[in-house]
């Protein structure tokens, strides 16, 4: 699956694991009735299939537990308080264990600031950028259209100079060709004037509906707020009971929609905002009782438009924040003197704890007390140029609100010349410039290295990294760029610091050759693309000393359909036969499958069982049945494993039949060469 085995897993899984959360959270709330049990049912069967296809069995062990806590429940659709907490339970441990699978460190560029995506958003985001990469691309051509509006300028003015200069013969007879020179100058003139006035209008119109096309392709990218909803609800019902206490959460402005790249880091930020609304604002049901407050405390999410900003604002019904609390928490943790924290009003303190390393609680446990929760949530906002702001009222409650960008479209660029080619390096992660001199680069141990101030770095030259012939020599001084990632510092040496731009960064074409090197491009004039590096990437090649390779194309390859309801399953198949050397394409349900295989002809097809609709077993019979398809052969991949199954796909006409629990990549290619011969 390339460097990432899991990366459709953990997309299915998420949003699986999104919908059983929130499915038990509705049960204990008795909100739900036999319908939503039996889609419970069917997410936890799904993600049992898929979990064994990667060979996640103790996911799937989990997945099969979900199922027998809801089995019983089909029916009546009502599930006891105590039942829904375990069906929770093991959702949160299914996804400890999604979210600790191995995975390839995240590209750079400003798509999506180093985080890993927000769970379970419904949206096509490579669609998206490839149309954006499109407009981009037709940006560029604009641009050279504005070009060619120049040259026009430029001809008009010759044009006029011709004519200028044919001028003083106008007294010469009529039939004189100085005369009629003069004539014909100034039509020309007059002509690439109307053609300029009328190319300049063209283009400044088709500038205008390329920047209206930009921004609603832009819009693509966008996901629905209410992606954030269910871990949110369930971190306010984990902390309020790990506490004691009981608190209702309440969330509005789902519709509203932000860039995942703005999603993924709010995400985390939230979660830190309502648990420190749970552990320090609100009180524990007699505390309540006795302020004459419902002993049910609240919690509310609201989210609003505002322009081109979107507004977080989360507010709590608690206690709100005692100032001496942070008079005192000051001092402990030696931000302030005590004469200081003495003098500390209410506005003063708070902006005190939005500094950060403050916590105003006495204890340490597993809801607070480490005095990190709202660092997370200034460093989010700073990082998406967002504000954060935090009011509080003694006795009514506080109130947290973060306002960001709903897009972040472009990004701060430094770019570099290597070879003659002009590439784009994320300007955060730029840490100096340096200026290497000839005998400036030494050898320790397996590595080149130069001195960052007192610090050794590894160095290694761009060029060698990207196959370039480099213009700086050995005995010539050369540029060099601190680069730093999560693991230190590197320095490679370019032939040239160009300068630094505002950029739009856009997926690296499909058929481009996969490299850890490259985030993404850019277009500069007249369409020219220029590669964005992944940072954490080049640190880990110059590390190693790597080179990119490029990967070999196969020609004209068998077409193989796989057929699967399953996001994992699909794209796992996909990989593999794709890397393989086969085509491949793919259906979500039979009656997909059959409507793609009436239009175009198969090698073979691979088919799941279970699928709602038609089944796997009656999709092979019917392709069996077929004149058309009869000779195309079918292999079954099914999580049943029983002899009676193993027969029934036989009887069906399957050549082939393969348990996803006992999956092997190296059996499933070996069984496709057997049959396609």
């Amino acid at each position: 699956m390339g460097r990432d085995p899991y990366r459709y897993f953990r997309i299915e899984a998420r949003e699986l694991l999104d919908a059983l959360g929130q499915g038990a959270l509705d049960l204990e709330k008795g909100r739900a009735g036999p319908e939503a049990v039996g889609r419970l049912l069917r997410a936890a069967h799904t993600l049992k299939g898929a979990s064994r296809v990667v060979k996640q069995a103790e996911i799937a062990e989990l997945a099969h537990k979900v199922e027998e806590e809801l089995a019983p429940h089909r029916a009546s659709g009502a599930v006891a308080p105590g039942r829904a907490g375990e069906i929770l339970r093991l959702v949160a441990e299914m996804g400890a264990r999604v979210d600790g699978l191995d995975q390839p460190a995240p590209v750079g560029g400003g798509r999506a600031g180093g985080e890993a995506a927000i769970h379970a958003i419904p949206i096509e985001v490579d669609e998206a950028d490839a149309v954006l990469r499109m407009l981009s691309e037709q940006g560029a051509h604009l641009g050279a259209l504005r070009d060619e509006v120049g040259a026009l300028e430029q001809a008009s003015r010759l044009a006029g100079v011709l004519a200028d200069q044919l001028g003083p013969r106008r007294g010469a007879a009529a039939g004189d060709g100085a005369a009629k020179a003069l004539a014909i100058a100034e039509d020309l003139r007059a002509q690439v004037a109307r053609i300029r006035r009328g190319l300049s209008a063209a283009a400044e119109q088709a500038e205008r509906d390329h920047a209206a096309l930009v921004g609603a392709a832009e819009k693509l990218r966008l996901a629905a707020t209410g992606a954030l909803f269910t871990p949110l609800e369930r971190a306010v019902r984990d902390a309020a009971m790990a506490l004691g206490k009981r608190v209702e959460f309440i969330a509005t402005g789902g519709e509203n929609r932000l860039d995942v790249a703005v999603l993924s880091p709010l995400r985390q930020a939230l979660l830190h905002v309502v648990r420190n609304a749970v552990a320090h604002g609100i009180e524990t049901p007699p505390e309540r009782a006795a302020a004459g407050k419902p002993e049910s405390g609240r919690v509310e999410l609201r989210i609003e438009r505002r322009g081109h900003r979107l507004a977080l604002v989360c507010k709590d019904d608690g206690s709100g924040i005692a100032l001496e609390a942070v008079r005192r928490a000051a001092v402990e943790r030696g931000v302030i003197a005590p004469a200081e924290a003495a003098a500390l009003d209410r506005e003063q303190a708070l902006r005190l704890l939005l500094r950060g390393g403050i916590s105003t609680s006495r204890s340490v446990d597993g809801v607070s007390g480490r005095g990190v929760g709202l660092d997370v949530v200034r460093e989010a906002a700073a990082r998406l140029q967002g504000e954060l702001s935090l009011t509080s009222v003694p006795g009514v409650g506080t109130t947290v609100e973060l306002c960001v960008p709903v897009a972040l479209s472009s990004m701060a660029v430094l770019f570099l010349e290597v070879g003659g080619t002009a590439t784009a390096l994320p300007l955060a992660s730029v840490r100096r410039t340096l200026r290497v001199a000839p005998g400036e680069v030494s050898r320790s141990g397996d590595h080149d290295v130069v001195f960052d101030g007192s610090e050794v770095v590894p160095f290694l030259p761009l060029a060698s990294l990207l196959r370039r012939e480099p213009r700086m020599g050995p005995a010539r001084a050369c540029s060099a760029v601190v680069v730093q990632d999560g693991a230190g510092r590197v320095a490679v040496g370019v032939d040239r610091v160009i300068g630094v731009e505002s950029v739009l960064v856009q997926p690296l074409p499909p058929l481009c050759p996969p490299s850890p090197l490259g985030a993404g491009l850019s277009l500069g004039a007249r369409g020219v693309p220029r590669l964005v590096l992944d940072p954490e990437g080049l640190a880990r090649a110059v590390r190693a000393g790597a080179r990119s390779s490029p990967r070999a194309v196969a020609a004209a390859p068998p077409r193989i359909l796989v057929v699967d309801d399953s996001l994992t399953t699909r794209m796992l198949e996909q990989s593999i036969l794709e890397s393989a050397g086969y085509e491949v394409d793919l259906a979500v349900s039979a009656e997909e499958a059959l409507a793609r295989a009436s239009q175009r002809r198969y090698a073979l097809f691979v088919v799941d069982v279970e699928m709602p609709g038609m089944d796997g077993f009656e999709f092979v019979a019917r392709t069996r049945a077929d004149p058309g398809l009869r000779g195309t052969p079918a292999i079954l991949v099914t999580s049943r494993s029983s002899a009676q199954d193993r027969q029934r796909g036989e009887e069906a006409g399957a050549r082939a039949f393969i348990v996803k629990s006992e999956f092997d990549q190296a059996q499933l290619l070996r069984t496709i060469r057997e049959l396609m011969g």
